[in-house]
């Protein structure tokens, strides 16, 4: 497996196409300030030595040198040692509602933030366990395919937004569904779909897929987040979302309908609030679920890989200063690359 230690530096690439629109333009302004001097075949046999092509030639490898030099900070490594790790754990599907309604700041210091914290902290628990990410509102898809990678979980968990989906509403149904059939094929494990929403769902059959999850063996639970006394959506800069007769929607938690499905889906229901007892409670029901063997591909003994990139980076840099701009006078009526005229 390849990775970067510091990828942060590869955004540096980007200044790889700006330099080369920039010694575009140059081109283009120096051949045009020739031509107002005069004929260009005229000044080209004033000007014997001058070769463009040797001075093209000596950009690309600069320009090829700096990108290849940017990706040697960035640490490139390869995994030189793959085992399969046998491990006791649990598989955990975390299914997290992103509609609008997330962004309600009942719950400090949203919605949405107080779930993704609570997802990292949980994250933090594990360690044979697996781990998977859903992502609904009116639609749902796997953002994270069922891992033992913590720290690619909590990548992706951090690039969780609402606008992530276009459709827009909560469909519970459809994220216990596509999550109930998103675990591994192995057996004896101890399965789990956390469902985050604040209740609002405009579907129905909720209660139906806990069901048919808890058929397949699969607990389902649930995470209520926001307050029953509602609270404003803020869409930015002061503004609150409202209806079409211009008054501000409430968006309110709806905690008798998370109970049933929950209730349905042989879990716990569980209200999360401004506190840290939803975690703890939450971590304590997961650790009654039966502990399976689960295998993992583990890379190991990652390799330095930046020693080829500094090489090819110094023959780079040594083949363009030996390249001179102007044409040897030993090789001038030497043309490798232009046809003859007959």
């Amino acid at each position: 497996m390849y990775k970067f230690e510091d990828p942060t530096y590869l955004w540096l690439l980007w200044i790889i196409p700006l330099l080369v629109v920039i010694r575009f333009y140059v081109v283009w302004k120096r051949h045009r300030q020739l031509r107002r001097l005069g004929d260009v075949q005229l000044l080209k046999q004033l000007m014997p030595d001058v070769s463009r092509a040797r001075s093209a030639w000596k950009f690309w490898l600069l320009i090829a040198a700096l990108a290849l030099l940017i990706v040697m900070l960035a640490r490139p490594q390869m995994g030189s040692k793959v085992s399969n790790d046998k491990r006791n754990g649990i598989e955990t599907i975390i299914a997290l509602d992103i509609s609008n309604s997330m962004l309600a700041q009942d719950v400090a210091p949203s919605r949405l933030q107080k779930s993704k914290m609570m997802v990292e902290n949980l994250v933090d628990n594990f360690t044979n366990d697996k781990i998977g990410l859903v992502v609904f509102a009116g639609d749902a898809f796997v953002q994270l395919p069922i891992t033992s990678d913590y720290v690619s979980a909590k990548m992706f968990l951090q690039s969780i937004d609402p606008s992530l989906i276009g459709t827009q509403g909560t469909d519970m149904a459809r994220a216990i569904n596509l999550a109930a059939s998103s675990f591994t094929q192995q057996q004896g494990v101890g399965r789990a779909i956390i469902l985050i929403t604040d209740g609002e769902d405009h579907e129905g059959g909720a209660e139906e897929a806990a069901k048919a999850a808890r058929k397949k063996g699969i607990n389902v639970f649930i995470l209520g987040i926001g307050s029953t006394k509602g609270a404003p959506i803020p869409l930015g800069q002061g503004e609150y979302l409202k209806d079409a007769s211009g008054t501000v929607v409430m968006s309110a938690l709806n905690e008798q309908m998370c109970r049933k499905v929950a209730q349905a889906g042989s879990g716990t229901y569980i209200h999360v609030d401004n506190s840290s007892d939803a975690q703890e409670k939450l971590n304590s029901e997961l650790s009654k679920l039966q502990k399976g063997e689960t295998q993992s591909v583990v890379y190991s003994e990652y390799a330095e890989q930046f020693q080829a990139f500094c090489l090819l980076v110094l023959l780079l840099l040594i083949a363009e200063a030996c390249l001179l701009e102007a044409r040897n006078p030993l090789f001038r009526n030497v043309r490798l690359f232009k046809k003859k005229r007959l």
